[in-house]
């Protein structure tokens, strides 16, 4: 599924605190939508029997000697029991923090890809609420194995519901197996990302035996997980499409918060002297005189205020050292007559 795992073309590394409320949303809205799409038990049989009998015309039937061999065979059936219960709610985390920590480039893709494929199943639950094997009356050949070696486990009659727990579960929400979903997720994950030969030959292994164990404690049918994984297929479809529009809505929302933003700073801070101009020479009230003033300037000041005319204010000054230096020649041209 190279859509659905190929790294992005942009992107930045994720950050847990805005990945774990992500997911605990999206995961908590996909339980609580679980428990409130539960169908009429009649339909959910009536539709559990049409994929037996669509099996068997296949000459399908590998979930009657998987539930024999698990119900005669404690030593297979109970582990089998505790793999159903347990390693759906504990690989597929497992895998999604790997992926977080270790291959951080695809992750997004991975992640969205498999809460694509989760709602999708959602779909599939409310649209088809199906009986699985176990619930299917006695003639039909099956046996409620996790019902059978409960007393090894903290199950109850209710799958993989712990005990007095089994109506905060629909135990019709067998079509598609997100049980076989997930794993094949996981699957593809470890055996495309993961560098150790044991981890690649477990991405194999993981998903194989997750189909027989649903199938073995009569939990699915084998088009229950054939289902899952045309879901899985079709989330990986989905995935870069999804990206790309959640890309192009987050730019838009940044856009839209940027020119909020700008708009609010230009109402706090606006410009006191937009639109006002002074003409040259003039000055505020009040305002006082620079020593970069030029002497012209103070001139002009001391004229207004004494009504002058600065130009005679100036040919005065100018007079001044001339008169001055006049005086001082006319003392000296008389000195030596007054002594002759």
């Amino acid at each position: 599924m190279p859509h659905a795992i190929a790294p992005p073309a942009t992107g930045h590394r994720p950050r847990w605190w805005t990945e774990l409320p992500l997911i605990a949303v999206v995961y908590g809205l996909y339980s609580v939508g679980r428990l409130l799409v539960r169908g009429d038990v009649s339909t959910a049989v009536d539709n559990g029997l049409a994929i037996l009998r669509f099996e068997q015309a296949l000459y399908l039937n590998a979930e009657h000697p998987l539930n024999r061999l698990f119900t005669s065979t404690p030593s297979v059936g109970i582990p089998a029991d505790f793999a159903y219960a347990s390693l759906h709610y504990l690989v597929t985390p497992a895998v999604l923090v790997w992926m977080f920590r270790r291959r951080s480039a695809v992750y997004r893709t991975a992640r969205v890809w498999l809460m694509n494929s989760t709602l999708l199943g959602l779909v599939g639950f409310t649209l088809a609420p199906t009986c699985p094997p176990r619930l299917l009356d006695a003639s039909h050949g099956f046996v409620d194995t996790m019902a059978q070696y409960s007393a090894y486990g903290w199950w109850g009659a209710g799958a993989s519901a712990p005990r007095g727990l089994s109506g905060m579960t629909n135990q019709y929400a067998a079509m598609p197996s997100l049980h076989v979903g997930w794993s094949l997720w996981c699957g593809i994950l470890l055996w495309r990302h993961a560098r150790h030969p044991l981890l690649r030959a477990a991405g194999v292994a993981y998903p194989l035996i997750t189909t027989i164990v649903v199938m073995g404690t009569a939990n699915h049918y084998f088009l229950d997980a054939v289902a899952g994984a045309a879901v899985m297929a079709l989330g990986a479809l989905l995935t870069r499409p999804f990206i790309r529009l959640a890309d192009r809505v987050k730019s838009r929302l940044g856009i839209a918060s940027a020119a909020v933003a700008t708009a609010s700073e230009q109402v706090k801070s606006p410009i006191v002297s937009a639109g006002c101009k002074t003409s040259a020479g003039e000055r505020i009230p009040g305002q006082r005189t620079s020593s970069a003033d030029s002497p012209g300037a103070a001139a002009d000041a001391a004229a207004a205020r004494g009504g002058a005319d600065p130009a005679g204010v100036a040919g005065a000054a100018d007079d001044a050292p001339d008169t001055a230096g006049g005086s001082g020649s006319a003392a000296n041209d008389d000195a030596p007559a007054a002594a002759r």
